[in-house]
Order: structure tokens, then sequence, then C-alpha cells
């Protein structure tokens, strides 16, 4: 079975990637002379320079004050943050589950980031508890955060918490980041402030980008032609419900309440928002995300 940054390479056009990769790298500083590790070079010594960093040898030989001058590397640490909960087993569309989608998501931003040589970590969980796997550089370190997500997730998970797993990465993750939020459209309506709360109070610290993951129709049917049916009772929808006009409005109606609710609790937070309904809409979906976050920063 290929792994999960090879199904995500997979589905990266050349053209849309370029223009991903040039989006990211946009926001990116680059590398720029200053304190670090790696010497850069020499150069003469003007009023303002730290004497700290005045190379003594090198100013005898030329008798003339030389301070030394250090790569300042620039790194980003992204994060991807993913409930594991048993709403993410359900179908997204006729080809892939929430979960599947979810990963196909955070993939294309982890992997984008790996490539720049960024640190990428990752946090998932649901009511069970949560799991926190450090930052760290490589593809291989990002297969193994999409692994773990997918192994976390299935019919037998939990139920979702996106607070607690919101309110432990608050608690547990120090420095600066970029934060990825991939989840579905979970029933907040005791939460929304804590979420609202949690969400603003992460702002502070990283850059936070959310993408929402849809439902498919459980009146329609999947890739064996079977129709849709509910995760808790395993009760499939009648046969005679399928294609029903009525109620697939009715459904329709529904899911579009969630998702205006969803996206208002993301606007009170300050965070912006893209929802996600089908793999292919995966990458435009990415691409719009990060323009409208880096229109909203120069706001």
């Amino acid at each position: 079975m290929a792994g999960h940054v090879t199904r995500v390479r997979a589905r990266l056009a050349l053209v849309s990637h370029r223009r991903v990769l040039g989006l990211l790298e946009g926001q990116y500083a680059a590398v720029q002379t200053g304190r670090g590790l790696d010497f850069n070079d020499l150069r003469e010594y003007v009023r303002g320079d730290d004497v700290k960093d005045i190379d003594w040898k090198a100013t005898a030989r030329s008798r003339e004050p030389l301070v030394r001058r250090y790569v300042a590397e620039r790194r980003h640490t992204v994060w991807l943050v993913m409930p594991t909960g048993r709403e993410m087993a359900a179908a997204a569309d006729t080809a892939s589950s929430k979960t599947e989608l979810a990963l196909l998501v955070a993939g294309i931003v982890g992997w984008v980031a790996a490539s720049n040589g960024d640190r990428v970590g990752c946090a998932y969980g649901d009511a069970g508890g949560s799991h926190l796997l450090p930052a760290t550089t490589g593809e291989l370190h990002l297969e193994r955060c999409l692994t773990a997500v997918d192994d976390a997730s299935g019919l037998e998970a939990a139920d979702d918490d996106l607070p607690g797993l919101l309110g432990r990465f608050a608690r547990t993750v120090r420095g600066r980041g970029i934060m990825l939020l991939v989840c579905g459209l979970p029933d907040l309506d005791d939460h929304r402030d804590e979420v609202v709360r949690l969400l603003r109070r992460l702002r502070q610290q990283h850059e936070v980008l959310v993408v929402s993951v849809g439902d498919a129709d459980p009146g329609g049917s999947d890739a064996s032609g079977a129709g849709g049916y509910d995760l808790d009772t395993a009760h499939g929808l009648p046969p005679w419900a399928r294609g029903d006009a009525l109620l697939t409005a009715e459904l329709a109606r529904s899911d579009a309440d969630r998702l205006s609710a969803f996206a208002s609790l993301m606007n009170r937070s300050g965070v912006v928002h893209r929802h996600v309904i089908s793999a292919d809409a995966a990458l435009p979906a990415v691409v719009e995300l990060l323009e409208r976050h880096r229109h909203a920063r120069r706001q």
C-alpha cells in the first residue's frame, strides 16, 4: 500500500504545486545574516556593531577592525492538528472517508513545509485522549505523523473532543509556529465559547489556519453501490429514501446550517477557514486558504 506522502505527491499537479510552493515561500523569511551558528563572512566594523563579533586575528592581519557575520537560519514549525473522533470515519465523498480527505489536506501543507526544510509536528486525539508528535524535519517524519493519525481514526475511536485537543496543544506546545487545524463539523453547542477562547489564545502564538471537511450525501451511493448508513447504529438509509428530492433538500439545508455555524465560529475566533468536500477540491482549497491568510495579514 502506498504511503500517505506518496499519495499526496501523486495528487499535486505540477502547475498547482508550484503555485502552492510559491505562496508558502512568500510567507517564509529568507536566510539572513545575523546571530547564528554558521559562519558567513567578514566585513569592516561599523559604528554600532557588537564588539563581541570582532575577529581579532583577522583584524590584526588586515590592520582594520573586522567583524564576523553568521547565517541566521529562519525555519518555520508547522503543526498539523487533527481530531480523530469516530465521526471522522464517515464518508466525505464517493471515494474517500473524512479521515482520508483530512490526511490529504494536511499532507499537502506538510509536504510543502518538509520540502522547504521546515519542521513538521502533529497533534491528534479524541475524547479518549490526545497525543503529540514533536516537530522535526524530513518526509519520513511527516509520514509518521500522517500514519499515526490514520491509525488512531476509525469506527472504534471515541467521540470527537475538539476543545480537549486544542487545550492540550495550547498547554504543551512552546514557541511560535504555523498551526493547521483539519477537522469535521463537530457539534459544539455546549463548547462554542471555549473553542473561540482557545483559538484566540493560539492566535497570539501561532499563525492559525483551519480547514473543515464535509460529509457525503447519505442518500448517494459509494463506490460499491451501497447507500449510506449511520455510524452509531449501523442502520442503512431505507431504499425508498435514496434519491428523494425533499429529503435531499432538507439534508442540504442542514449541512449548510452546520457549515454556516462553524464558519461563524471561525470568524469570531479571527482565523482563516476553508471547507472541503472532495479530494479533487483539496489542493485548490489549500491554495485559496493561503491566499486568504496572506491578504488577512496585510489588512
